[in-house]
Parts: structure tokens; C-alpha cells; sequence
């Protein structure tokens, strides 16, 4: 199998990549932590499965981190393996945290999850639910931003870690600033302790920002809608994810799923029909700016008095976007002034056609993202 210091050179080859110093020594640390995973000690009967230190790439927007985890995925020596956004994966540690509570006590004694000593607590099950099913985790956009998360993950991680599950994460920030100001934090800072001492941290410093480059090269608003601004779309998509195989996530807003069919690289790909026509609303926005630092949306139609509760949605959605510094990659059917041309609510929108315009500017592809939180 190709190695993932053999796939990026293969990029920077084929003029796919710049060849950057700070990239090549990530792709060195995941070159050598594959190494490691291929020839791990397994465990046994009497012995467990050997640990492996994991790395937590940390930096700014358009470094090149997801690029160069989504290459180590992909080439990792693990079958057992899974590659998540941390918001979803939190979201779903929540809902087995939530079931393993509302079952009986015969019910827990009969569960192959059930943790010798555990007593009521459902962490050691859930996180004994986790390694069965992974035992390395690739983190996507690492960020604690909510107490609930906060709370639990120093027992978590303490549990996944003893079970011999590897991590690799990325995120904008070194662990010590994860959670910074949150409240009750002296209660996370064992989770730091424990990540610092079962990952290499890594920091992408490089002054270059390679998205903003690649957003820049090419227009990001395509007008009239048809095939050719659907084909701007695929090339931007391709250009932006480096041409990383599209996943599909979930995010979880106040109990609700929210489906994202394609994601990678940080950018997401939607059509207007799937945000704003749909019975979404602005926790669901916030959800999307929370995990995404651009957002392809193709398909924006004419918008009026006809299609009102879209149009409301598609505020609601650039309100969301342009306070978070998201970037938008879009194809619509006219420039963001004549998007709402006439009718009652046109005079409103004249201030989302103001902020698509400035979405547009280098001034504003340029500012650094601002971290919200999601519901």
C-alpha cells in the first residue's frame, strides 16, 4: 500500500501541491506513526494491545492538516478505523451515553459493554463501545466549545487511551487553549494532560495560507445557473479539497440530524434545496459554520414573495456564514443584487446581497475564521 509520505510527494510531483517544509515534516510524523501502527504488538489473552502515541496537528486555515490526515486515513495499516468531525463524533458519544442510562440494571449486566467496576457510570462502556469499533480515531476540526463535552471528556479519553486506541486529530488551536474561558475548566484540564501524553503535538506554521490561494485563483460567485457554473463548482470543489474523497457526516443540532452528504478537506458541498428548502433554521447554520470553513452551495434560485421562507432560510444561512468568516463558494441565478429583484422582503435582502458582495472580496477571503459555538 501507498504510504502517506509517498502519496504527498506524489502531489507535489504532479503539481497538485507547493512544496512546503512544515507540510513535509507532518507528512514524516503520520509516515513514521504508520510504521508504528503496522507493527504494533496486538495483545492476547494475557496482555493487551500496545499503545501507540497519535498526533494532534494544530495551526491556522489552509495549512494543509486535513489534507494530509484525510492522506493518512486513507493509507493506514488499521482496518478497525474511523474518520469523524469531533462535533459528531461528541453528539453521538452523548446519545450512548444517554442509552446506556435508561437501561435496567439486568439489562446493563447482560451487555457485552458492561466495564467490571463501573458501577452506574456509562463512560467506561461507551468508550469500551468506541475501540471495539476503532482503535484509531481521526479527529477533523478538534475544538470543545460546550460544557457538556467539557465534562466528560478527561474520562473518556483517560478510558480510550487504556483501551490502546490511537488518535489523530486536527484543530486551530494547541491543546493548552482548547476550552479557554470555559466554564468550570479546571474539570477539562486532565483531558489536556491526557491528549499531550498519548499525541505528539505538531503545529503547521507556515505563513502561507493554501486555501486562500486556491479561493482566490478563481471567481467564488457563478452566475446564470447552468452547466457551466455547475462545472466552476466541481473545479472549485477540487481544487479546495485537493481532490479528497468526499465523506458524508452528521451533525446532531439540539437532537436533531442534520445530514451532510459531502465533506472534505474542511469544506462542505450542499445545494440550495438541501439548506433552504428544508425546514432548517439558524442553530442548524451555526452548526454548519461550527465545523466547515467553506461551504459550496450550488442551485440559489430567484428569490421573491413566492418563495419566502427560502429566501428567510438563505439570510439566516449567509447571516450564519458571514459571521463566522465562513467563505462561499456559490452558483446562483443572477448577481446578489437581483437575487430578490421585487416584491415585499426585496428591501430587506438588500443587506444579505451587501454581505454576499463583501463575501466575495479578498479583504474578507483573507480574515481568519471566528470559532462559534454549535448547539
Amino acid at each position: 500500500m501507498t504510504t502517506v509520505l509517498e502519496k504527498y510527494n506524489a502531489r507535489i510531483e504532479s503539481g497538485q501541491l507547493t512544496p512546503d517544509p512544515v507540510q513535509a515534516t507532518a507528512a514524516a510524523a503520520l509516515n513514521d506513526l504508520e510504521h508504528r501502527l503496522a507493527n504494533r504488538k496486538t495483545g492476547g489473552w494475557f496482555s493487551k494491545a500496545e499503545t501507540v502515541t497519535g498526533l494532534y496537528m494544530w495551526g491556522g486555515v489552509g495549512r494543509g492538516k486535513s489534507m494530509l490526515m484525510d492522506l493518512f486515513f486513507e493509507s493506514a495499516p488499521v482496518e478497525a478505523r474511523r474518520r469523524v468531525h469531533f462535533h459528531e463524533f461528541m453528539a453521538e458519544v452523548h446519545d450512548r451515553l444517554d442509552a446506556w442510562r435508561k437501561l435496567s440494571q439486568d439489562d446493563r449486566k447482560r451487555s457485552e459493554w458492561r466495564v467490571k467496576g463501573a458501577g452506574d457510570d456509562p463512560i467506561a462502556p461507551v468508550a469500551k463501545q468506541i475501540a471495539s469499533e476503532a482503535s484509531l480515531l481521526c479527529f477533523d476540526e478538534f475544538q470543545v466549545t460546550q460544557i457538556a463535552d467539557a465534562m466528560v471528556l478527561a474520562r473518556l479519553f483517560e478510558a480510550l487511551f487504556d483501551m490502546a486506541v490511537t488518535v489523530v486529530a486536527t484543530s486551530n488551536r494547541h491543546p493548552n487553549d482548547l476550552y479557554k474561558d470555559g466554564i468550570n475548566r479546571p474539570l477539562f484540564l486532565p483531558f489536556i494532560e491526557h491528549l499531550k501524553a498519548h499525541c505528539e503535538i505538531l503545529e503547521l506554521a507556515s505563513e502561507r495560507d493554501y486555501r486562500l490561494d486556491r479561493l482566490i485563483e478563481a471567481p467564488v460567485w457563478y452566475s446564470p445557473l447552468g452547466p457551466e457554473s455547475e462545472a466552476a463548482l466541481d473545479r472549485a470543489w477540487d481544487r479546495l479539497t485537493l481532490g479528497a474523497e468526499p465523506q458524508h457526516c452528521v451533525l446532531t443540532v439540539k437532537g436533531r440530524k442534520l445530514e451532510v452528504q459531502r465533506e472534505a478537506a474542511g469544506v462542505a458541498r450542499f445545494t440550495f434545496e438541501e439548506l433552504c428548502a428544508r425546514p432548517l433554521g439558524s442553530r442548524d447554520y451555526l452548526a454548519i459554520a461550527a465545523n466547515f470553513n467553506t461551504v459550496i452551495l450550488s442551485g440559489i434560485p430567484t428569490l421573491g414573495p413566492e418563495n419566502r421562507n427560502e429566501a428567510a432560510r438563505f439570510v439566516a444561512l449567509i447571516d450564519a456564514l458571514y459571521e463566522a468568516k465562513i467563505k462561499l463558494v456559490a452558483s446562483a441565478a443572477a448577481e446578489p443584487e437581483s437575487l430578490y429583484p421585487e416584491g415585499d422582503g426585496s428591501f430587506e435582502f438588500e443587506r444579505t446581497a451587501s454581505r454576499l458582495h463583501e463575501m466575495r472580496s479578498t479583504d474578507y477571503l483573507s480574515e481568519a475564521r471566528v470559532e462559534l459555538e454549535a448547539d
